[in-house]
């Protein structure tokens, strides 16, 4: 082993160590608010309501139209985020601030933008785990027929990349009052204005056609096709990463 190997190996574990340092926090608050979650009845009726739901949607393609398919399952999915990512995104600020543990998480020796990563890496989490038992679905497919592995990897992947950019929005929500409701009008209003906004531009002129790449579903369906588009993935994080910006500003105002 020569010395350049040496450096490269030592740059390599300084930089996993930096990460692990600036991860810390953020991945403590994460297992906190996970635990939160499950320690309650809220986190078992979501996810029961929406394994109805996308099992409903699911085997009646599979049944009823004879596809052994998940076309069907990932086209809805997105619908389906919109409604359910807010309910689970409203408490994360908006409880504390309404209980006033806000005032103590600010004097905890953790920065704000440690805080609100921490609060979305649980939700993206959540969700995340909610959708690991319709693993099943792509099982009973694979037994009775052969699908193409491309839109299934896609449609996963795009499917955490939605469940982040609806937490990321959620969370921006959440954090502007002391009311769960009001946050979760806020955030479904948010994330169903981003997956609708693609679908109105046949309304308008050709000159605003232009607002189609503002729509979260537009960009979802390119990844779930199979395509993975550095232009997609960019609309995905540049939200997720504004949307962490601005809480963080909005609570930071709150000290």
């Amino acid at each position: 082993m020569n010395f350049k190997d040496m450096n490269v190996k030592e740059t390599i574990h300084s930089a996993r160590d930096h990460v692990m340092v600036y991860l810390h926090e953020p991945l403590v608050i994460m297992k906190k608010e996970l635990m939160t979650y499950f320690y309650t009845p809220i986190a078992y009726i979501v996810i029961t309501a929406f394994l109805i739901v996308t099992g409903f949607f699911f085997f009646k393609d599979f049944f009823y139209f004879n596809q052994a398919e998940m076309r069907g399952f990932f086209q809805f999915l997105p619908l389906v985020l919109t409604l359910v990512v807010p309910a689970i995104t409203m408490r994360l600020f908006a409880e504390e601030i309404h209980s006033g543990t806000i005032e103590t998480l600010m004097t905890l020796p953790v920065t704000m933008i440690e805080a609100v990563v921490g609060k979305f890496l649980a939700s993206t989490a959540f969700v995340s785990i909610m959708l690991a038992p319709t693993l099943i679905y792509l099982i009973t497919i694979v037994i009775v027929g052969s699908p193409d592995p491309g839109p299934i990897i896609g449609g996963y992947l795009g499917s955490i990349l939605l469940a982040g950019t609806y937490s990321a929005v959620g969370i921006l929500t959440s954090s502007l009052g002391r009311n769960q409701i009001i946050a979760f009008i806020g955030g479904l209003a948010a994330c169903f204005f981003l997956w609708l906004v693609d679908k109105i531009t046949i309304f308008l002129p050709v000159k605003l056609g232009f607002l189609e790449y503002l729509g979260t579903d537009f960009h979802f369906r390119n990844i779930s096709r199979g395509i993975i588009d550095s232009r997609d993935l960019i609309y995905f994080i540049s939200i997720i990463v504004i949307s962490i910006l601005l809480t963080t500003k909005i609570l930071d105002d709150r000290r």
